[in-house]
């Protein structure tokens, strides 16, 4: 089969797959309209059937990317994510360290799980931790995505696609791979993966870290936090518990007793029923709220009729015809007027050295209140506010469901890797009861799915097969295949960089499947060992780090990161290379081609 047996859909195919890596390049459309468009136009010119265009918004990887943000959401909801961050990532002092403490267990983990539920639990953490420490999620998010599939290439579990290309090797009634077989190539390439990341990729990462609200919302509050006595924080230091790092925000003091506290040192350990006054810009106010061991130090909130995880936090502008206004907040009786609770304020951007209950209410105020959403409605068109908002994300923590949460995610774990229960069937199980337990309501699971990502990937999987079934990636494979004459080498290293660019291009079992008969026939032509072949198609096949396409946790990660498609090029590509020399130096090596 050659270039002139290729029927019209191929040429169209070649043509759809160029403009959609020339968009992804060049233009700043999001991806998943991008990719539809271009599913779209392959199903309108009859090069695929409804059914062939949408078959991977069925696929099961698709469905379970869908669940794992439910669990997910779950961890997020009850604070268990900040548990998660504390005991696996701790307190790094740099990028460099903050990416090692992200690859490294990654890494580890990603050989005993699939990678892509792996990568869909971690990506809140990692992006909650990088927030929190002011490191640009763009340098951290690719290396997660990569150190997951550099992992998954050190074991036979590791991915999918090991396994897809083991059971061929069955099929063709050859001899099955061993569980730590492919370590022997594998473990070196994740090494020189993770040195190479770690010494390049301060330069090649991008460094996109979003403009801080400090920038974009010059309002300070000053809020008041109370040590709970019994509460993790006690005699923990300042950095210890992790009040340094929360960007936009500073401790100007410590209330203890009778004494003040200024100009705190990060070595200061925390006592009980110590006053803590912040102050900073509402995102990092609304940080501190979710902090474990911290409440406002104000009792009023306990006063208020709903119970706390079911409220969230609601700035309010107070108006000139305010009744309050000229009152203190605790003479006002704020509490008893509204049924909200006043956790700090702003004024024109000065700051308010008083108690919060000592405050003088003046009109232009910005409080920020901790009430029930229905407060928005009941106030919005009230002449007491000039303005009423709910604050995004500000939903407290239900922190005595985060024990609940960790067991369900363990559980989890522990049905796909010991029992080998179906990740699916798995992630739909936890899913169920993150929502039973109550960890997070129905529709806190609904909004948690980035449906952006799902279509995504869903159509570039579409793509994949009209790129399949139009013969044109079988050709552009043998093709390729035929410079490698009888040099077994030579035919290696031609056969892993033809997987490796399809793999960029389709999905990495699609490109595992479609090479493998290819490699077969190649080692049967040459008399030589078919192993060192099977190794490659299955590195190369997982190892595709140049697209955001060719792989689903790129995609995942693709928008999170505020990445371009260059970013990926211009990291990806030497990544591919090296891990190209690797296998192919190494894997005749352990497996020679003549025994």
């Amino acid at each position: 089969m050659g270039w002139e047996s290729l029927g019209w859909q191929a040429w169209i195919t070649l043509g759809t797959i160029l403009g959609v890596l020339g968009l992804l390049a060049f233009t700043r459309y999001n991806p998943d309209m991008i990719l539809l468009a271009a599913l779209t136009f392959l199903l309108l010119t009859g090069v695929m059937t409804p059914k062939e265009a949408f078959m991977g918004f069925s696929n099961e990887g698709v469905i379970t990317v869908g669940v794992l943000y439910v669990i997910a959401a779950g961890l997020r909801e009850t604070g268990a994510v900040g548990m998660l961050v504390q005991r696996l990532l701790g307190h790094p002092r740099s990028v460099i360290e903050a990416q090692a403490r992200v690859m490294l267990p990654v890494t580890f983990a990603s050989a005993w799980m699939n990678n892509t539920p792996l990568v869909a639990m971690l990506l809140p953490v990692v992006r909650e931790w990088a927030k929190k420490y002011q490191f640009p999620a763009s340098q951290l998010l690719i290396p997660l995505s990569y150190a997951a599939i550099l992992g998954g290439i050190c074991t036979l579990i590791g991915t999918s696609t090991n396994l897809i290309v083991n059971g061929l090797m069955v099929s063709a009634g050859l001899k099955p791979l061993g569980f730590f077989d492919i370590t022997w190539v594998g473990l070196p390439c994740a090494l020189a993966g993770i040195f190479y990341l770690l010494l390049f990729g301060r330069w090649l990462l991008p460094n996109r870290q979003p403009v801080t609200a400090q920038f974009e919302n010059p309002r300070e509050y000053t809020a008041e936090m109370l040590v709970e006595p019994n509460g993790p924080l006690v005699g923990r230091t300042i950095e210890e518990a992790g009040l340094r790092h929360l960007p936009g925000l500073y401790l100007m003091e410590i209330q203890r007793d009778e004494q003040i506290l200024v100009a705190v040192s990060p070595q200061e350990r925390l006592q009980p029923n110590d006053r803590l006054v912040f102050v900073g810009v509402v995102e990092s106010v609304v940080d501190l709220q979710k902090i474990r061991g911290l409440r406002p130090a104000t009792n009023q909130v306990f006063k208020l009729d709903s119970p706390r995880p079911q409220r969230c936090l609601i700035e309010a502008v107070v108006s000139n015809s305010c009744p309050l206004v000229g009152q203190t907040i605790r003479d006002g009786r704020f509490r008893t007027v509204y049924n909200a609770v006043v956790i700090a304020v702003a004024r024109s951007g000065e700051r308010i050295r008083k108690k919060v209950g000592d405050i003088v209410l003046q009109p232009g105020d910005t409080l920020l209140l901790e009430a029930h959403p229905s407060f928005v409605e009941q106030h919005r068109n009230s002449r007491d506010f000039f303005l009423v908002s709910p604050v995004p994300g500000s939903s407290l923590p239900r922190y005595e469901k985060a024990g609940v949460a960790v067991a369900i995610l363990s559980g989890m774990v522990l049905m796909t890797t010991v029992i080998g229960m179906d990740v699916l069937k798995a992630a739909m199980l936890a899913a169920g009861l993150m929502i039973l337990t109550r960890c997070l309501s129905g529709s806190a699971a609904r909004q948690s799915v980035d449906w952006r990502v799902l279509l995504a990937i869903a159509a570039s999987l579409g793509i994949g097969r009209a790129l399949e079934k139009s013969g044109l990636a079988k050709v552009v494979a043998e093709t390729l295949l035929q410079w490698g004459g009888s040099n077994p080498y030579l035919a290696l290293a031609i056969l892993y960089g033809v997987t490796m660019l399809i793999t960029e291009l389709v999905t990495n079992n699609a490109a595992a499947v479609l090479m493998f008969p290819i490699a077969l026939s190649a080692a049967q032509s040459l008399g030589v060992n078919f192993t060192p072949f099977a190794i490659a198609v299955m590195i190369a096949a997982s190892a595709g780090f140049a697209s955001p396409i060719g792989y689903q946790t790129h995609l995942m990660v693709y928008g999170l990161g505020s990445y371009l498609f260059s970013d990926f090029l211009r990291v990806g590509i030497p990544l591919d290379l090296l891990l190209w020399g690797v296998t192919v130096l190494v894997t005749p090596f352990v497996w020679p081609f003549y025994r």
